[in-house]
């Protein structure tokens, strides 16, 4: 089975973003506005149409079987307004990513986005995470380090701020991936820098932290290959070693996983060769960043399967690739009518 652990709802109805128009507008007159969460009209047919000629196209060219599919990163959009707007925009994603489940669950699992806000605690992304799971039947969450956008004003990942999201992560046995959303930092650029910079940070501060000491079964997912981490494999092995910490495969590769969101074969062979086989999960997050056609090869560049195919790995580490090691990470699945 080929389990794509990386997709994002990027083709939505246009009410979603007419919703979000809404917001920011009523925002725009009285920052701090609440208001309702109101209603989306978003028929049956409007969600097929969305899909059918987008993700659904995509999974059967490419013979993907089933997509992890959460809210669209960029939008989740955490830095704006106040944790009454994260919460009802949230809530209504979460509740549309649902309806896809339900409309085509063989093509379908959900992972949900959390209402996140600066400065604000994380009682409403726990709730959120629990409804998405108990009552939905989710199977992971996307945290978000940087809910600022780009100015970095959380606390690192290690600090008890995160500790009721990685508890609850914990007792409902769920991942997540660590996954910013839309910059309003005007010195990145949000796919480029910014999410790549995010990964990397991520795991430098779940290096430095107790995260995995104080929770041994907590599972992350570093998406886009991990940004810089593989590249520089050496470089945090050697930091490791320099501040006093245990060596990365006890202190992070128990609990730490890497998609395989790199968009040329070069840059999965080395993600192949320097991470463990049993650390690397199948994602193209198509539909995504990246969308174009490599002109080098005349394949999409988000066309990761090919390149995992196309790699020197065993038929049983490619397996490992594309579903078992997903199964473990997400033991949710175990419910899925393929399992």
């Amino acid at each position: 089975m080929i389990i794509d652990c990386h997709g994002h709802y990027t083709t939505t109805p246009p009410q979603l973003g007419e919703y979000r128009e809404a917001q920011k507008a009523a925002l725009k007159r009285d920052p701090h506005h609440i208001g309702e969460k109101g209603i989306l009209a978003i028929t049956d047919d409007q969600i097929r149409e969305s899909l059918e000629k987008n993700q659904l196209k995509k999974q059967r060219e490419r013979g993907t079987d089933l997509t992890l599919f959460s809210p669209r990163a960029s939008w989740m959009g955490h830095h704006i307004g106040n944790e009454h707007t994260s919460r009802f925009w949230i809530e209504h994603f979460n509740d549309l990513i649902y309806r896809v489940t339900q409309l085509f669950p063989q093509n379908f699992m959900g992972v949900c986005a959390l209402p996140q806000s600066p400065g604000v605690g994380l009682a409403n992304s726990v709730a959120e995470l629990e409804r998405c799971v108990t009552q939905l039947g989710f199977v992971g969450c996307n945290l978000n380090l940087d809910p600022s956008g780009g100015h970095f004003s959380s606390p690192p990942l290690g600090d008890r701020y995160w500790y009721p999201i990685y508890e609850k992560m914990v007792e409902l046995d769920v991942p997540a991936m660590i996954h910013v959303s839309a910059c309003c930092h005007p010195a990145h650029y949000t796919t480029g820098s910014y999410y790549l910079n995010a990964d990397t940070t991520a795991f430098m501060q779940l290096m430095q932290s107790q995260v995995t000491r104080d929770f041994p079964a907590i599972r992350f997912i570093i998406p886009h290959g991990g940004g810089a981490v593989p590249y520089h494999w050496g470089r945090f092995r050697g930091l490791a070693d320099m501040l006093k910490l245990p060596p990365l495969d006890g202190l992070l590769m128990n609990n730490v996983y890497f998609d395989t969101c790199v968009y040329h074969q070069a840059g999965i062979d080395l993600l192949l060769k320097v991470i463990p086989n049993k650390n690397i999960l199948f994602a193209s997050e198509m539909i995504g960043a990246v969308q174009g056609i490599d002109p080098e090869t005349g394949h999409y560049f988000d066309d990761t399967k090919r390149y995992i195919d196309g790699s020197a790995v065993s038929a049983a580490d490619k397996a490992n690739i594309f579903e078992h090691n997903i199964r473990r990470v997400f033991p949710g699945l175990g419910r899925h009518l393929f399992s």
